[in-house]
């Protein structure tokens, strides 16, 4: 039997180097990434592209014939669906900025760690099978308004990714397909599982459970419930989560941390929508909507053996994934707004004002713990608030520690994109202190202030730099 392909259009390697294309390619199959195509020649790309569908492009810089300079604009204008991932050999960053303004997806000097390849070319895929997915059901996003808004009321957001998704939530709605919901920790996905709840116009409950932590037995009696006398103690006969979701929507949170012998239950609830009580040898008929969450990588769960392949497929007949806060900081204002409003409201004080400084600081930090994150800063810093103004120092200090330096990402993200690659020539210490100091200055919207904090120098410092730097020019000139 041949084994299913991944991902269901192929990965297109270009690159003049054959040895480069072959060691891509064992490393993308090897996490899993099976379907993948390679071409050294560049003159073919644009004519591949047109008689064939793919995932995902990685275009290497710098070729003969035709160098990706070239190819870029033109793919992204023949076949803007397609992600591509740029590869160069030189660290150059006017030319990444460049290919990014281009529409690049990502940016990548080699020679790239194997983990940073194969994290770039998954986000590439899932960025690809959303579009896919969207574009499928287009009959049904024919608008950018909402027929059901009220769905949404619980999520507050200006993004233009979240719009997106609310409106693939109302082409599936009535669907009886279970849906996979995935995100980093505190993006709000049981916020999101409510909202397909909402859309969907069930008449049932939404049931939502944490199945992190449980073993099979109390899995099983949790969601299936038990007859009278199956077990020890069962005095009573107790109906599961399952039959209190009848007509509603059950919701499964921390979906990647069932057992296996969990899994196949599940499975079998999700494939013939028939489960047995415990003690029971009579199937009863599911008439809930399964919606399952997970901030795991469940490829890579599949891959470890932890997790079951046919229940992955099984789950993801519709994937949302939401966006980390990170990547949808036009949200940062009104979830800054609301939740200052709240927790005036529950300490009993006055709302603050907040200053226009609010949002440039919290633009620069990477949100680890999304919005879930933002809510505890806000919270702390209103609990603290004595004047008019809403103090920035408790924003301060949870993003730039005690020492003055950010707080810029998760440990395991920290280990898979090395703040700094280096090329074949070291930049000299003048060079990197004044791109160090640009890209800060850039980050900010040009605010010394927060700058400074983020360089781990005081204000007068980065003023005294700027002003000799700008005094070096004006003698030059």
């Amino acid at each position: 039997m041949t084994p299913e392909l991944f991902p269901t259009y192929p990965v297109l390697l270009v690159d003049d180097e054959e040895q480069t294309l072959m060691s891509s390619k064992i490393v993308l199959k090897a996490s899993g990434i099976t379907n993948v195509q390679t071409l050294s020649d560049s003159r073919r790309v644009l004519s591949v592209l047109g008689t064939e569908r793919f995932s995902v492009l990685m275009l290497d810089l710098s070729m003969p014939h035709m160098t990706g300079d070239e190819i870029l604009p033109r793919v992204r204008e023949e076949h803007s669906e397609i992600p591509v991932i740029i590869l160069t050999g030189a660290n150059d960053l006017e030319t990444a900025v460049n290919c990014m303004k281009e529409g690049a997806f990502d940016y990548m000097v080699k020679p790239v760690e194997k983990s940073r390849l194969t994290s770039a070319v998954h986000r590439a895929i899932q960025f690809r099978e959303l579009t896919r997915e969207n574009q499928l059901l287009k009959q049904h996003i024919l608008s950018d308004e909402l027929s059901h808004s009220e769905a949404f009321e619980g999520i507050l957001t200006v993004s233009p990714q979240m719009q997106s998704i609310f409106r693939y939530i109302e082409s599936i709605a009535a669907s009886m397909q279970p849906v996979l919901v995935t995100g980093e920790t505190g993006v709000g996905k049981e916020k999101m599982a409510r909202a397909i709840h909402n859309a969907s116009g069930r008449a049932g409950n939404f049931v939502p459970i944490n199945v992190a932590g449980l073993d099979d037995t109390v899995f099983s009696d949790t969601l299936f419930g038990h007859k009278r006398g199956a077990f020890t103690g069962a005095q009573d006969a107790r109906k599961g989560l399952v039959e209190s979701a009848s007509g509603g929507t059950l919701f499964l949170d921390e979906i990647g941390d069932l057992t296996m012998m969990s899994q196949v239950k599940l499975l079998r609830l999700l494939q013939e929508r028939e489960y047995y009580p415990l003690g029971s040898d009579v199937a009863k008929r599911s008439e809930a909507r399964i919606v399952v969450a997970t901030n795991q990588d469940l490829p890579s769960l599949i891959r470890q053996g932890t997790f079951r392949k046919d229940l992955f497929y099984r789950l993801q007949t519709h994937h949302i994934h939401i966006p980390p806060l990170r990547d949808r900081r036009e949200d940062l204002p009104v979830l800054v707004e609301h939740f200052v409003q709240e927790a005036a409201k529950a300490l009993g004080k006055k709302i603050p004002t907040i200053s226009r400084e609010m949002t440039t600081l919290l633009g620069v930090y990477q949100f680890p713990g999304n919005v879930r994150e933002l809510e505890s800063m806000v919270f702390d810093a209103v609990s603290k608030h004595e004047s008019k103004m809403l103090s920035l120092d408790v924003f301060k200090q949870r993003i730039f520690g005690d020492k003055g330096s950010q707080v810029a990402l998760p440990m395991d993200e920290r280990e898979m994109a090395p703040p700094v690659s280096w090329g074949e020539k070291l930049p000299t210490l003048k060079e990197i202190s004044e791109l160090l100091i640009d890209e800060a200055l850039r980050r900010t919207n040009n605010n010394q202030s927060i700058a400074a904090q983020m360089l781990g120098v005081t204000q007068q410092a980065l003023s005294k730099r700027l002003r000799n730097r700008n005094q070096d020019t004006h003698n030059e000139l």
